[in-house]
């Protein structure tokens, strides 16, 4: 059963049905078959992402006047915990597509919103979000790769690690050191997917996400015009934290819809199976159970929703976003773990989801910053003057 939604408007009401709609036809019967065979090779849905781009469902938070859907936060999250819940690789490469438009919906030009925005979000292209790289994860200020002046361009050289659609994306937001100023030599920039002297390592072979292909990502030389430099020199790390702020909300937002469907995986097989003359459901320590998971989802989504109803009233919410971003990860990593216990021996093996939304939750207090930087996030925010304090 799907979760009780509280839509602001009719045109959320639709789109949440319609992206239901889609779930049920189009990705859960091919969620599993497609993730056992990615999981051998690479396989790619790209066809999946087609059909949402075509629904609208890809450009949802932004701009009507460039393509996009003009929808709050509070909407585009929610489609994207409807997906989740069918299938977390297709969730995670929406939300990735999101991150990778953001820089240029909110700091490029209006020349460069006019040339860019509309193909990036035509439901067409998919994007490619290039920050971490193998020396510079969570310190994303220790970033290697260099972007150098060239006449009346860039050239851009180094690598980058983890890279979400690597491959299979139409272009790539990538982040350069241009000087050595610390996080104020860091520029951002819209390099092309057919730039020569981009190039790609084989793809990581994941505990989950299957589907979600990633890769290193290498710039040997790369030319880049300057008009897909976005942003002022030197403002790049302002511009990928900002990203990063709205990034976490759709993972919050895909952690709880994957933590849902644990979650109702657990209660429908609770129902079911009968031990000792009655359904498991039955005994009281199993009933608790569940319902301290059910209290685990709902909080995480609350979570994200009011983080996401800050941004759209234009507050700020960075630590709002790194509190949802450690609460519904760390309720979807014990969600599933619970949802395989619940399950018993038949969770543990692949006759069952239980065993994959378990792989899948890990990487959610991993990436886009991990759950101790959320908490480093937090607490900093915490401990500022009060006058200071964002609320």
């Amino acid at each position: 059963m799907p979760a009780t939604r509280l839509m602001p408007t009719e045109i959320g009401e639709d789109l949440i049905e319609l992206t239901r709609t889609i779930c049920d036809r189009s990705l859960r019967p091919k969620v599993d078959e497609v993730e056992r065979q990615a999981e051998g090779g690479e396989v790619f849905p790209r066809e999946v992402f087609a059909e949402l781009g075509q629904a609208g469902l890809l450009s949802l938070p932004f701009p009507e006047e460039h393509g996009g859907g003009g929808q709050p936060y509070e909407v585009y999250l929610q489609v994207i915990e409807e997906i989740a819940s069918a299938w977390m690789s297709v969730a995670v490469g929406t939300s990735v597509h999101s991150l990778t438009c953001f820089p240029v919906a909110t700091f490029a030009s209006p020349e460069q919103q006019a040339t860019l925005l509309p193909g990036m979000l035509s439901g067409d292209q998919l994007g490619a979000y290039c920050l971490s790289e193998p020396q510079a994860g969570s310190d994303v200020a220790a970033m290697a790769t260099r972007a150098t002046c060239d006449g009346d361009g860039w050239r851009l050289k180094g690598r980058k690690a983890w890279i979400s659609h690597a491959g299979h994306a139409d272009f790539y937001t990538t982040f350069a050191r241009t000087s050595d100023d610390g996080a104020k030599g860091v520029s951002c920039f819209v390099v092309p997917a057919d730039a020569e002297g981009l190039d790609f390592a084989p793809p990581e072979k994941k505990m989950g996400l299957h589907g979600d292909t990633v890769r290193e990502v290498f710039f040997e030389d790369v030319p880049v015009s300057d008009d897909r430099r976005i942003g002022e020199v030197g403002q790049g790390m302002s511009i990928a934290m900002a990203a990063l702020d709205s990034g976490r909300l759709g993972i919050a937002a895909a952690a709880t819809g994957l933590a849902q469907a644990a979650l109702d995986l657990a209660a429908g097989y609770a129902t079911e199976r009968e031990q000792f003359g009655r359904t498991i459901g039955e005994n009281q320590g199993l009933a608790f159970m569940l319902a301290d998971l059910e209290a685990a989802v709902t909080s995480a989504r609350a979570t994200y929703l009011h983080a996401a109803r800050l941004k759209d009233a234009g507050r700020a919410f960075s630590r709002q976003a790194a509190v949802a971003k450690l609460v519904a990860t760390d309720a979807a990593m014990r969600v599933t773990t619970d949802a395989v216990q619940v399950l018993g021996g038949a969770g543990y093996t692949a006759d069952f989801p239980a065993e994959r939304y378990f792989r899948e939750a890990k990487i959610t207090q991993i990436f886009e910053g991990t759950n101790q930087i959320q908490r480093l996030v937090i607490s900093r925010d915490l401990l500022r003057p009060r006058s200071h304090r964002r609320r």
